[in-house]
């Protein structure tokens, strides 16, 4: 509020000068507001779309499609999670689990029985248990000597099928789901069954590369009594599906990466043959190498210290007298290594030593 000239004669030059100021910069002011809504047009409040606020968090157009690379937030979110390719062994283990448990479900089911690999992906332990389809039967197995735990999914179409066929169903007829009600104790035994041909499997398959023993802890419905980890931890998820001509399901079995820590430098080598990192041709030719090498032994009959002097005042004729007679022991050495005593002798011309007694310890 600007003063008038009454005010002006009852205030000071100090206040008056302020006023004055004052007054000049709301001038300048609302001149700025009218050249601006001259240039711009009437204001508005803008409001910033989807792809406009995707472009500033660095996620790209569209949000970050499925076929375009990860950026910005998106990137450091996933930062954490460990490729599985970082673990060449893991991937020889599940084709061998694969192997193996064809095998082993032709003779449990007594049926033609296929399993195939759909994929080896690293996830988030959280992501996971919102991402399994329901109703499924979730196993919780433990580690013995790793001393953790693992996830062991089996999903509603693999458990109405393996309950058809144990049960004696009609061969040519899909197994009947029926929605909305609880597994029976008949479908949980079975599936608990079913769960420990996979687990004996995969105690097998890991055995070459380090013993370990899959015991089965415990058979959930709910996804939230089978957290094993915490949600950002990650993980290591293979997918197996598994046909019964015409019947089948799949499984998933998911182990966290503190479960697999234990044996990580294991997992890190890559596959050199059938043996797990190991080439037997190799190791055949170089035992046999071994075998037929040389080596030179010493037969040692006495020895004894004497000072550095003692030795430096030896000259030509010196004699040593050693405290031994021709029963006294003999040790035979390599490389300053004792490998037998034994007692001396001649036999055809030649000075022997027959062996009583096995110095190294092997």
């Amino acid at each position: 509020m600007i003063p008038d000239d009454k005010d002006n004669e009852e205030m000071s030059e100090e206040e008056r000068a302020a006023a004055a100021e004052w007054e000049a910069m709301a001038g300048a002011s609302e001149e700025a507001d009218s050249d601006s809504q001259l240039s711009s047009g009437p204001k508005s409040n803008r409001v910033l779309d989807q792809d406009e606020i995707d472009s500033l968090l660095g996620l790209g157009a569209g949000g970050g499609g499925d076929d375009e690379k990860p950026s910005g937030i998106q990137a450091i979110i996933n930062s954490a999670l460990v490729s599985y390719e970082r673990l060449p062994m893991l991937e020889i283990v599940f084709d061998r689990l694969v192997r193996m448990l064809s095998t082993s479900l032709r003779n449990f089911t007594s049926d033609n029985v296929e399993v195939s690999l759909d994929s080896i992906t690293a996830i988030r332990f959280g992501d996971y248990l919102n991402s399994i389809p329901l109703p499924a039967m979730l196993g919780v197995f433990k580690a013995e000597e790793w001393d953790n735990f693992g996830l062991l999914m089996v999903d509603s179409s693999l458990t109405y099928s393996i309950v058809d066929v144990l049960l004696g169903g009609r061969r040519g007829t899909a197994a009947m789901r029926i929605e909305g009600r609880p597994y029976t104790t008949i479908e949980r035994n079975l599936v608990e069954r079913l769960i420990g041909v996979v687990l004996n499997d995969l105690t097998s398959t890991f055995d070459p590369l380090s013993p370990v023993t899959f015991r089965f802890e415990r058979l959930e419905t709910n996804p939230r009594f089978a957290a094993i980890a915490r949600p950002a931890n990650a993980a290591v998820l293979a997918r197996l599906r598994v046909d019964m001509e015409d019947r089948g399901g799949r499984l998933e079995l998911l182990l966290p990466y503190a479960t697999l820590e234990p044996v990580r430098e294991l997992l890190l080598q890559m596959f050199m043959g059938e043996k797990f990192g190991r080439d037997s041709i190799w190791e055949t030719h170089l035992s046999g190498e071994l075998w037929q090498t040389e080596v030179s032994i010493d037969a040692v009959l006495d020895e004894f210290s004497l000072s550095l002097g003692d030795v430096l005042s030896w000259q030509p004729g010196t004699r040593l007298e050693l405290e031994c007679t021709p029963n006294s022991p003999v040790e035979l050495r390599c490389g300053g290594v004792q490998l037998f005593r034994g007692n001396m002798g001649r036999r055809g011309g030649h000075i022997a030593v027959q062996i009583q007694d096995r110095l190294m310890k092997l």
